[in-house]
């Protein structure tokens, strides 16, 4: 590090981790420290329920979508009637006890201190982002993905962002519902539209602020191992944000356009007006000069990196603490100078990053500036 560079910032670190009929883990207990954490061993040993466990504090289904129903432990035939995962969290000199689980045949729950708490209070603690397999090719897959992944980016740095996308989406359903039964009340539409039009600028805002910080934070960093990328969003309502009208007025215009849909959205039985649920991520390969969409999959998923580890840097650098990361088979497919590159990365952020692989020397490039786990049968060990 140079003497221009600022130290990194604090991370989001989880110190003790305790599963309790979680997957595999009928009851699992680990202490750390802060460093990033490479998990290695055999498919099928435990690694990515781990990630999973860690998931669980953001808002969601978790990494896996699986959702609170699903990851309780399978035994002998039988399922346990609850499932919980514990942590304590320290950011910068603060320490926290989190928790979030399900107990028998209730909802999923979340503590902070003892106390009950939403997941959004939660997600404010501790930052976080996630990679899976799945989305090594995720500019070549379907739109939705794709806006789904930056919108977990935005909501990193933006919990209000993951609110206003869920009242947007209540409010779609509700209006679509009324237009399936085709004899809905004008003046009830109306109220729906301009609550959805509101929730939906709200969306946008939010997607373009975190837009032009990420290309600020890709064009800052000097050049390295991940390729650099020029982003952009191709929405309606984004489009109108961007050419500097006031938001009051982008609103009228989404809330024009519901109405005017209307008939074509009720005979679809979708909401095909272009609203913020229709947006495109729009990813090019600087250096090549080409869709994200055209390149490899290697190339892909480098790119995917490089939005990440942005996104990371905007974090540490606006928010003040590194986020948590959780990188499923991360080192999988990428050649030794983007393993060094991405140990680097994540050092340099300061971020706690939980990566998974088969072997360990995947991670060697962290040398001692991580802690090894080696992961056999749901069963973890220092190594």
């Amino acid at each position: 590090m140079t003497d221009t560079q600022p130290p990194p910032a604090p991370p989001a670190a989880v110190r003790r981790l305790q599963l309790t009929d979680f997957r595999c883990y009928g009851g699992l207990g680990l202490e750390l420290d802060a460093r990033p954490v490479a998990l290695y061993g055999e498919n099928g040993a435990g690694k990515t329920n781990l990630l999973e466990a860690i998931s669980f504090f953001a808002p969601g289904k978790g990494m896996r979508s699986a959702g609170s129903d699903a990851v309780a432990r399978k035994h002998d035939g039988l399922q346990a009637p609850g499932w919980a995962v514990f942590a304590e969290l320290e950011r910068g000199a603060d320490r926290y006890r989190v928790g979030v689980g399900v107990q028998a045949g209730g909802r999923r729950e979340t503590r902070i201190d003892g106390e009950n708490a939403s997941q959004a209070a939660l997600a404010r603690l501790a930052p976080m982002i996630w990679l899976t397999p799945a989305q090594d090719r995720l500019f070549a897959g379907p739109r939705a993905d794709r806006l789904k992944f930056f919108d977990r980016l935005v909501y990193a740095a933006d919990p209000a962002h993951g609110e206003a996308a869920i009242a947007y989406e209540k409010t779609r359903t509700r209006r679509q519902r009324l237009l399936d039964e085709g004899r809905a009340d004008p003046a009830w539409l109306d109220a729906i539209e301009r609550e959805m039009a509101g929730h939906g600028v709200a969306m946008a805002a939010a997607r373009l602020d975190a837009l032009i910080r990420l290309q600020a934070a890709i064009d800052d960093r000097p050049d390295g191992a991940f390729p650099r990328a020029d982003l952009g969003l191709d929405g309606d309502v984004e489009h109108n944000l961007a050419e500097g009208l006031p938001a009051g007025e982008v609103e009228d215009r989404f809330l024009e356009a519901l109405k005017a849909g209307r008939g074509r959205d009720g005979a679809a039985g979708r909401t095909l007006t272009r609203g913020p649920h229709r947006t495109e991520l729009i990813a090019h390969h600087r250096d090549k000069q080409q869709l994200a969409a055209d390149c490899s999959t290697g190339e892909q998923k480098a790119l995917i990196l490089t939005l990440t580890l942005a996104q990371a840097r905007v974090l540490a650098t606006n928010w003040g603490v590194a986020p948590l990361l959780l990188f499923d088979e991360a080192c999988a497919h990428l050649d030794a100078q983007r393993r060094e590159g991405l140990a680097q990365e994540i050092i340099a952020t300061g971020s706690q990053a939980w990566l998974t692989g088969v072997e360990r020397v995947l991670f060697e490039p962290f040398a001692d500036q991580a802690q090894f786990l080696r992961v056999d049968q749901a069963a973890v060990e220092p190594g």
